[in-house]
């Protein structure tokens, strides 16, 4: 089993410091949240809170991925980070597989590449993208991603991108990891099929046995049981050395733990020392024993 540590919605100076400490009590990854903006009006529900109220993101700072994980990959020289999860279908994939390419040159592959669809139709208004079709989008995004970062001239004849010969450089000296966030039975299917692995997004613990199941069925029915396949779960039983044994039984790779609350509205308020203190006091309590 690998462990992530999550922290967001911070103050933006804490990144460093959490990355280092972070590899140093023996954490695999970071998670790195996207968002876009947040709109002053809107109705819109969070699918992952308990009540589904937004107003928990209002004024929270979000340091873009690509410009924060390069930050952090120069202090830092094992950790993974993995963007949790970029909304891929409001960007276009060319940009996207620029930025990727040089985030992951720049950290020497340690980025893996965390995409969804957002939840916000905001999201897709303001950068001029229709909500509909946003599914067949991403899934032309991956090909045009990997085509791309493959290295070499690369076209695409799509129904949503054409993209006549091109090529981009540096590419990164080994494939970056695409790993499909997101519940719903479209999702589990794109990372059943596509995808190198599938991000949990939380909400209520008890459906996390059945999304495992269904997304081992998937896999069967698109032949991709034997391919590797990383996935990121999470659960309070990553806070024990038992309960992390069990999820490895279900199929988890990487178990996500945070240690702060993180719907609460206003400032993140908590000293930078006591982060620190209780991601290593997870690495005494946990990581060192389920090794």
């Amino acid at each position: 089993m690998r462990f992530s540590y999550a922290e967001s919605m911070t103050d933006p100076s804490y990144y460093l410091p959490l990355a280092r400490a972070a590899e140093d009590a023996g954490y695999d990854s970071m998670i790195v949240p996207d968002s876009i903006c947040y709109p002053e009006v809107s109705d819109t529900r969070y699918p992952f809170n308990p009540d589904g109220t937004r107003e928990f993101l209002d004024g929270k700072p979000f340091l873009e991925p690509f410009s924060l994980i390069p930050a952090m990959g120069a202090v830092t020289e094992r950790l993974r980070f993995v963007t949790f999860v970029l909304k891929l279908p409001v960007r276009h994939p060319v940009l996207v597989a620029k930025q990727v390419s040089s985030t992951a040159v720049l950290t020497n592959n340690r980025l893996v590449l965390g995409v969804g669809t957002s939840p916000w139709p905001e999201d897709y208004a303001v950068c001029g993208v229709p909500w509909e079709g946003r599914g067949k989008r991403m899934d032309e995004q991956m090909d045009v991603l990997r085509g791309l970062m493959g290295g070499g001239y690369f076209d695409y004849h799509g129904d949503v991108f054409d993209i006549p010969s091109i090529k981009i450089s540096p590419v990164p000296t080994q494939p970056v990891p695409i790993l499909i966030g997101g519940h719903h039975e479209a999702a589990l299917r794109r990372a059943a099929a596509a995808g190198d692995g599938w991000l949990h997004g939380g909400g209520d613990p008890a459906d996390l046995p059945a999304l495992l199941a269904r997304l081992a069925e998937l896999r069967r029915e698109h032949g991709t049981e034997n391919k590797p396949f990383e996935v990121f779960a999470i659960s309070l039983d990553a806070y024990s050395p038992a309960g992390v044994r069990r999820l490895e039984e279900w199929g988890v790779t990487d178990v996500i733990v945070g240690f702060r609350w993180p719907y609460d509205s206003g400032p993140d308020t908590e000293p930078l020392q006591a982060k620190i203190d209780s991601l290593r006091r997870f690495s005494d309590d946990v990581i060192d024993k389920a090794s």
